[in-house]
């Protein structure tokens, strides 16, 4: 019976860091290139005010005209309302922002907000991860 016993706690001991990685992997900001942060405006085309994190999607356009699609990832819908007043309707698509974000190190076009600003929409300063 002990011998049960010293094997499930080592068995437990064992995963136990394995499990506590993957459930904190996702609030690693190491995935954004915070050094070098970028800013542009564009047209917000949706916006998702859902968990874990508001998800901003906008077009803008590059250096030849082309329309380019971007995702900003923003912070919890909770916060966004309760700190900053944020709701699912306080951006539309067709409004216009500019936006300073990190940029991700592995996706392309995708940042965490640092900040977001429009007509008539509450300054945002919550980024994810």
């Amino acid at each position: 019976m002990k011998q049960i016993r010293l094997a499930l706690f080592a068995a437990a001991a064992a995963l136990l860091p394995l499990l506590s990685h993957s459930i904190w992997a996702h609030h690693s900001g190491a995935i954004y290139d915070r050094e070098h942060p970028i800013t542009m405006s564009g047209t917000v085309t949706e916006f998702e005010f859902v968990n874990p994190h508001a998800l901003i999607h906008f077009e803008v356009k590059d250096a030849s005209g082309n329309l380019v699609k971007w995702v900003a990832i923003s912070g919890p819908p909770q916060t966004l309302f309760r700190q900053d007043g944020w709701t699912k309707n306080t951006l539309k698509p067709g409004d216009k922002i500019t936006i300073t974000g990190a940029p991700s190190r592995n996706e392309a076009n995708i940042l965490s907000v640092v900040k977001l600003v429009g007509d008539n929409i509450p300054t945002l300063t919550r980024g994810g991860g």
